[in-house]
């Protein structure tokens, strides 16, 4: 999606005066840094005009001699579409109490703590930065290829990150809780996901759905035979030192562990993981 003038699809924040910009509302779309400029802010936060200046006309004849090239794949941003749901929360609570106490607006927010549900969401932002920017490196010299913050079919919720290595596609959503982890086998009953003493199975369908998703775009795609693997990937949380912890197929891992599944050889060469990566691309897009 090219940088322009264009109504919001959702509620949004903007990046220079941090005003909420409600659904609907015309705003500039910058898609290099994935953020929004209300229209007040725009000649001073870009020094320049909305409109994007009109590309070139290549002659006919020139077009045929180019060779074909790929266009850049969009790999996404780690946490972008939690930091900007952050962003958001927050401005709508400055507002908020701005508007309700018009003298002391501004103490009250500087001595008050900001709500958990807010928190939650930059919580969420450092994990998925912390594991998208640790699998980069882990695998910047092999040929697996790793999407960030792609948006789910139909518009809910995202998958924090998509792998596309040698041995098939990676699910991967990073979890920053903190706690032990293990999984509980009841005599009756499904395994449950357990952190900290407490019940964190919907962890575990949250992956079912997203591993679901990818499955039915590579069969789209003509891909069906790809296999997909779910990983729950921890930054914060203390996993068994001994035996292979999963739960329902699905990995439970740090981001060196996980690094190291997407560095294996496999099947699968190159050109075929950029085939499939481009696939999932245009299916998840960015959020």
């Amino acid at each position: 999606m090219a940088s322009r003038v264009m109504r919001l699809r959702r509620d949004d924040v903007c990046c220079a005066c941090t005003a909420a910009l409600a659904r609907g509302t015309e705003a500039y779309w910058d898609a290099d840094v994935r953020t929004v400029t209300c229209l007040g802010c725009l000649p001073t936060s870009l020094g320049m005009n909305a409109s994007l200046p009109p590309q070139p006309t290549v002659p006919r004849s020139e077009q045929e001699d180019e060779p074909t090239i790929q266009p850049e794949l969009d790999r996404g941003h780690p946490g972008a579409s939690a930091a900007r749901e952050h962003r958001r929360r927050r401005a709508n609570r400055e507002a908020r109490t701005r508007r309700r106490h018009p003298l002391l607006g501004g103490l009250l927010l500087a001595i008050s703590n900001s709500p958990q549900h807010e928190r939650a969401w930059q919580t969420g932002r450092r994990g998925e930065e912390r594991v998208g920017l640790s699998l980069e490196r882990r695998t910047a010299n092999g040929p697996a290829i790793v999407l960030h913050d792609r948006r789910m079919p139909g518009g809910y919720g995202n998958v924090d990150h998509l792998a596309i290595a040698p041995r098939g596609v990676f699910v991967i959503d990073a979890k920053a809780v903190k706690g032990k982890v293990r999984i509980a086998q009841p005599l009756f009953g499904k395994p449950k996901l357990m952190v900290a003493g407490r019940n964190r199975t919907k962890l575990v369908d949250g992956l079912d759905r997203q591993v679901d998703a990818v499955r039915r775009a590579l069969v789209e795609g003509g891909c069906g035979d790809v296999p997909v693997h779910g990983v729950l990937c921890f930054t914060k949380a203390d996993l068994p030192l001994l035996g292979i912890c999963q739960i329902r197929g699905h990995r439970l891992h740090y981001c060196r562990a996980t690094a190291r599944k997407l560095n294996r050889s496999g099947p699968y060469e190159k050109d075929a993981i950029d085939r499939i990566a481009r696939q999932l691309a245009v299916a998840f897009p960015a959020a």
